[in-house]
Formats: structure tokens, sequence, C-alpha cells
């Protein structure tokens, strides 16, 4: 996957306030968004608003003072939500036996695009989809693009652990 140009100045930030990045995007090119998806380092923990809003603080403050975007922009820091993007071959394997959508950067056995289950990931790093009676190795390298599928049972395992957590 693509290193944003911004990754080595916001990593470090991040990571020492106690989070990791999951991605660094930015969208749009007249007066563009900056928005960076973190997670606590233990992922299982619930990111919160002021958790955003901390890590929020902290960036645009070597921004403000590095000055590497030419333009206005806005700078938004949130969570990666249900729908979180795969980033890092450690998502597939801590998401293995979730549905995906993935795109690669080259034909893998004729196509561009599959949407499956993750149901391994080899020592080789490659992620092995099933879709319906077809399994697809992708490799990790030629992915450019992956997210988890909402589906009603993710929805559903979420809002039982939040009434559980909430007990």
């Amino acid at each position: 996957m693509q290193k944003h140009y911004l990754a080595d100045m916001i990593e470090p930030i991040v990571e020492n306030l106690g989070y990791e990045v999951v991605r660094i995007t930015t969208i749009g090119e007249t007066n563009p968004i900056l928005q960076i998806m973190i997670e606590h380092k233990n992922y299982e923990e619930e990111l919160t608003v002021d958790d955003c809003a901390t890590v929020s603080r902290a960036i645009s403050a070597v921004l403000d003072e590095k000055d590497p975007i030419e333009n206005k922009y806005t700078l938004e820091v949130s969570s990666p939500g249900l729908d979180r993007p795969l980033t890092k071959i450690e998502h597939f394997k801590r998401y293995q036996g979730e549905m995906i959508k993935a795109e690669t950067s080259e034909l893998i056995e004729k196509r561009k695009r599959f949407k499956g289950i993750i149901k391994d990931v080899t020592a080789e790093d490659e992620i092995i989809i099933e879709e319906g009676e077809n399994t697809y190795k992708v490799p990790f390298s030629q992915i450019t693009k992956a997210k988890i599928v909402l589906t009603d049972e993710l929805w559903e395992r979420y809002l039982k652990s939040h009434k559980t957590s909430k007990a």
C-alpha cells in the first residue's frame, strides 16, 4: 500500500501518544481534508472523541510549525469505524473471518476486485479470500485498497459487545 507523504511526520506523534495510525489520506484538491484514522495500540479499547481531540491538537501543533501543506486544509482525526480500512498485514490477521472488499494493482486470476471472507494469511503474506465457491490467494503487496464490509452479523457483534461492556 502506498505511504502518505506526511506519514513520517505524523506517525511518531500518534505513537508517542499511545495510538496507532490506521490510515492517512488527503481528500479533495481545493481546501483538502487531511484525514488521519487512529486506534489505540490496544485495538480492543474503544476510541473516544477526547482521544481524537488529543491527537488532533498534537498533530496541529507540528503541522502549524512545519507547514508541509501549501494551501488551506482541514485536519480530521477519527476512528476507523466498523467498516474500517485494512492497511497493514496485521489488520488482515486480526480480522480473519470477516467479509472484506479488496482491490489490487494487478490482475490476480483475471480480476482486480474481490469481496469475500478472510480465511487466512499465509507466511508469505498472501491473503486467502473465500468468495462463494472460489478461493483466491491475494499477495498483500498487490492490495491497493481494502476494507471490512459492514454486515448484519458484524453490527450484531458490535452491539452485543457494547451492551456487555456497559453493564
